[in-house]
């Protein structure tokens, strides 16, 4: 009868230490994973959000509603959106901007989307040579900071176009985005310039323009492919060079847009090099959001937007 006892209380000893050492080997591999997961994190030196741009034909065209915009985002594996002001215009006067911004704001916290920022545009420029209209357009842009506010967002993005001279644009520019940077300092939000055709799409005006408002919350968003000085995208009479505006304006970057076209057969952009782009992002120490932008017409626009998403995380750690 001892020897029975004594052999159970053997086995279980056994058992127990045969658990304990399972137990361990299964938190050694659960700390690898884990450890593994982390290594990978730190080589991807930006995160993926969407640009709602890439979905303006479908909602201009009335397939699908600017508020699915979360829902459509989330749907194809984003984590965190960039409004576009334009496409919620008719909302805006028909309900009023504080229900739709309470609308967004319930869809993005319904999908678990991130709000990042609002591209403003058709609000007036804010580089006008007319004080007048200049001071109006800084209040067309004030209701976008609040909006951007309630949100949840770092940053509206604006547009700094104006008539004169090189000079005289910039000087303007400087005053209005001066301005509403003042406003937008209050609410604890960005005002960021893209390069948006103009004096805006040259590199070096930008960056000037950036150092002389020389305020923390007025920054830029370098856009891939928008640096046509004169005529269109699509019919762009002069050029300034893409790769050198977007190392110009990383300095002051708080976002940045992935703009693409079209695609080869092994998924690269055909019209930018977005292993070079990249370098560039990496290289100037940003480690933010980049937005996809897709805007092209060979592919559909959710096709449009997976190979931009694709091609980035291909090129993630870089």
């Amino acid at each position: 009868m001892k020897l029975k006892k004594s052999i159970f209380k053997m086995s279980t000893t056994v058992i127990l230490l045969l658990a304990v050492v399972s137990c361990a080997d299964g938190k050694k591999k659960e700390e690898a994973v884990n450890n593994s997961l982390k290594q990978m994190d730190s080589k991807s030196f930006f995160k993926i959000s969407l640009a709602q741009w890439s979905l303006h034909k479908k909602i201009r065209s009335g397939e699908i509603s600017p508020f699915d915009f979360a829902k459509e985002a989330h749907d194809l594996g984003f984590e965190a959106i960039e409004y576009v002001s334009v496409l919620y215009k008719s909302d805006v006067e028909e309900i009023g901007i504080n229900e739709v911004v309470n609308k967004m704001k319930g869809e993005s916290e319904k999908y678990g989307v991130k709000n990042l920022l609002i591209m403003v545009d058709g609000e007036g420029n804010l580089a006008t040579s007319n004080p007048e209209e200049q001071n109006i357009a800084i209040e067309n842009h004030k209701k976008w900071v609040d909006a951007a506010e309630k949100l949840g967002c770092h940053s509206i993005r604006v547009n700094a176009h104006g008539d004169g001279s090189y000079d005289e644009v910039m000087a303007q520019a400087v005053v209005g985005l001066g301005k509403l940077s003042e406003y937008a300092k209050t609410k604890n939000i960005n005002v960021i310039v893209e390069n948006h055709g103009g004096y805006t799409s040259n590199g070096q005006w930008l960056a000037s323009v950036m150092k002389q408002v020389n305020m923390p919350n007025c920054g830029t968003l370098p856009d891939f492919g928008n640096f046509c000085v004169k005529g269109s995208v699509h019919n762009c009479i002069e050029a300034y060079d893409k790769y050198k505006g977007v190392e110009e304006l990383m300095p002051f970057a708080k976002a940045v847009s992935a703009k693409s076209y079209d695609f080869d057969e092994a998924g690269n952009e055909t019209n930018i090099d977005y292993g070079r782009m990249l370098k560039i992002v990496k290289e100037a120490g940003y480690k933010g959001y980049i937005g996809v932008e897709y805007e092209g017409s060979n592919l559909s626009e959710k096709e449009g937007i997976l190979a931009t998403k694709k091609l980035l995380e291909k090129l993630q750690s870089i």
